[in-house]
């Protein structure tokens, strides 16, 4: 039984979900690395990439890293498959190809002439937050105003033509049919209101009185 069965029965692997994963496990390895050899050796400007001790520094650096990785393969495994180490490095190694524009003047006034557009709009829009407001406010008063007064119009005319029509109109009121009936027996049902509240005192007076009695005899006489 060789070394590497016997660590992989021993040692369980480090499991990644995805290809992406170890890709960023290896840049920024890569991107840690090449910040040391930043702070260690400056680039100067006009050298052009020509520092030879530099390159020479980052290709053992890149070696070594290329190295360890391929060392620990074997201990990793993405979504439960083996890993190769050609695969992964061959691709962490690519980098794309940075390419720059020319500058160009025309396009520079013309941000410039936005910039200075989008300035004027801002203020513009400032402006009528701060008038807007006030003359909707008044116009849509005035409107009221003109509404209301329209209705009062209108109310004072219609209660004028209803009293010219009813100037206009001969009323004729009739005597009731046994008026005189009528009154006299309102007449009695008010005094009958009238005696009957005189006499309610009295009358609920007696009724206590009889029922205190009642309840008296049928106190004695148990």
């Amino acid at each position: 039984m060789d070394s590497e069965s016997v660590v992989a029965q021993v040692q369980r692997k480090i499991e990644l979900q995805a290809p992406e994963d170890l890709s960023y496990l290896i840049a920024n390895v890569r991107r840690a690395a090449a910040e040391r050899i930043n702070e260690a050796f400056p680039v100067v400007d006009g050298n052009d990439g020509e520092d030879e001790l530099r390159n020479h520094i980052e290709k053992l650096v890149n070696e070594y890293i290329d190295k360890t990785f391929s060392l620990a393969s074997p201990n990793l495994s993405i979504n439960g498959l083996p890993v190769s180490p050609d695969s992964f490095l061959s691709e962490s190694k690519v980098e794309p190809d940075t390419v720059y524009e020319p500058f160009d003047t025309r396009k520079r006034r013309r941000v410039a002439d936005l910039i200075t557009q989008e300035e004027k709009l801002l203020e513009d829009v400032a402006a009528l937050k701060r008038s807007v407001p006030a003359t909707t406010a008044e116009a849509q008063a005035e409107q009221l105003r003109d509404s209301l007064k329209r209705d009062d119009d209108m109310l004072e005319a219609r209660k004028q033509q209803i009293i010219a029509e009813a100037a206009e109109v001969d009323l004729d009121v009739q005597p009731l049919e046994r008026q005189d009936g009528v009154e006299k027996g309102f007449r009695r049902a008010v005094e009958g209101l009238g005696r009957l509240k005189r006499d309610m005192p009295a009358v609920v007076a007696k009724m206590e009185r009889a029922r205190v009695a009642g309840e008296y005899v049928v106190t004695q006489g148990r």
